[in-house]
């Protein structure tokens, strides 16, 4: 494991390979020894090289590990209480073992004492998943293994370490995304202690990373939403849970429910996800709400299965899903936006031969990145097996948008407030009627320059 390891490691980030094993020297020769822990060894059975690197170190105390390591290093102190240094310039975080104790509700309800001299079991006992209490000294190459986490990360199976599992509620959705990152199915035994935890009072900040990380990071996502149904955890998030069992025309729809077209679109927009966190997350979003609104509108109408304004009726349960994780407003409206639209792509191909260069224009302008659009669209067209996953809708809406220069980015208006006031034009009541005029213009393609702006507006005010 160690050639493995430092081979990747090293490639990747020299710096960071460097100053991780200097840093275990170090301990080493004061008299202590360092176990990478956590997620970067958990990352390194996976194939898969961490950014950031978690040390614990036994045998030392806080104060002498704490100069020790100031001698070459900067620290900052994040753990007054219980000594957990980050390193400064690094991705390194360095601890102390300790033991955790729920003394309280929610994830601050715990009382933390660091124990430099604690078994390793013991100290492994804290973390919440067998994967993810391997313990490994790169010195000696050595592997403490209490739980069997590698044996767990080998049959792909998520099981957590001991009953104080149900001390933090969070655990039931970093399971959630463990599933769907790593494409394990977690223990039996583990999805029955979830089922007698409530999530307390998480704060829904930290409810939405989980979420975030299962959509921007997961592979197979669907395997994240099942978990969540088996665990009885879909009840609380009500919206989803309400496309369990609602009906769809199996011949547009031959996969089943809505519940079950919605996990086959998450899979495959994980499929095609760009790399770029704020876009991913703001489409994997639209992709999971946009069919929130099938089950207040679906009904059978001779004979078929409909669900019409199912786009409008989503908006107030996306809106209601996820206000409850995140205050930030821009993002709930860039999600909102899509699932209200995510329909426009079939619809306009439908009649491409009529469509506008203005039409084009103006959805751009309502869902502000026609690219997401067609991104979301995209995944729902892949969420129908067996049925073609093909989507010439989307590319033809997609080239269209890129010769008119808006597949990312919402048209601009070419006549600004200075060109009015160059042609003699005053601000008032009339000044954004005017700038306003000359935007609907532009949005038909009367013009397409300054020059020929100015034109226009020169017509237009006499």
């Amino acid at each position: 494991m160690k050639t493995l390891w430092l081979k990747g490691l090293m490639k990747a980030s020299p710096d960071l390979g460097g100053a991780c094993l200097g840093i275990a020297e170090d301990i080493k020769k004061a008299g202590g020894r360092a176990f990478f822990v956590g997620g970067c060894v958990r990352d390194f059975f996976l194939s898969q090289t961490p950014k950031d690197i978690d040390i614990e170190v036994f045998g030392l105390e806080s104060k002498k590990l704490q100069a020790l390591l100031s001698k070459k290093y900067e620290l900052i102190k994040v753990g007054k209480a219980f000594g957990v240094f980050k390193v400064r310039g690094y991705g390194i975080d360095i601890s102390l073992p300790r033991l955790e104790s729920k003394m309280g509700e929610g994830h601050k309800g715990f009382e933390i004492v660091s124990d430099p001299f604690l078994s390793y079991k013991d100290a492994a006992s804290r973390r919440d998943l067998t994967i993810n209490a391997i313990l490994w000294d790169p010195l000696k190459d050595e592997i403490v293994d209490p739980f069997g986490g590698k044996e767990d990360i080998d049959r792909k199976v998520l099981r957590h370490t001991s009953k104080k599992f149900v001390e933090d509620p969070l655990r039931v959705l970093r399971c959630m995304q463990f599933a769907a990152r790593f494409q394990m199915e977690v223990a039996p035994e583990t999805i029955a202690l979830c089922k007698t935890i409530t999530p307390e009072n998480l704060s829904k900040e930290r409810i939405f990373e989980e979420w975030k990380k299962m959509i921007v990071k997961g592979e197979k996502p669907s395997l994240g939403l099942k978990f969540l149904k088996e665990s009885g955890w879909i009840r609380y998030f009500s919206e989803l849970e309400a496309l369990i069992g609602c009906p769809q025309d199996p011949e547009w729809h031959p996969e089943g429910d809505v519940w079950e077209h919605t996990l086959h679109c998450m899979d495959a927009f994980a499929k095609g996800r760009i790399g770029v966190e704020e876009e991913d997350a703001i489409v994997g979003f639209g992709v999971l709400c946009h069919d929130y609104g099938k089950p207040l509108t679906t009904l059978e109408d001779k004979g078929r299965l409909r669900s019409p304004g199912h786009e409008d009726a989503g908006e107030k349960p996306t809106r209601a899903f996820l206000a409850r994780m995140t205050a930030h407003k821009s993002f709930i409206e860039d999600v909102v936006i899509l699932v209200k639209h995510h329909l426009k792509p079939v619809a306009l191909y439908k009649t491409r031969e009529n469509v506008s260069d203005s039409a084009i224009r103006r959805l751009a302008l309502k869902v502000r990145r026609l690219d997401r659009l067609i991104r979301l669209a995209r995944a729902d067209m892949g969420g129908r097996p067996p049925k073609t996953s093909e989507f010439p809708e989307g590319d033809w809406l997609l080239e269209r948008a890129h010769a008119l220069s808006i597949k990312d980015s919402v048209p601009k208006p070419i006549i600004q407030g200075r060109h009015l006031i160059a042609l003699g034009q005053k601000p008032g009541r009339d000044f954004k009627k005017n700038l306003k005029k000359c935007f609907e213009a532009q949005l038909e393609g009367r013009f397409h320059t300054v020059e020929e702006g100015i034109n226009f507006l020169r017509s237009m005010i006499g």
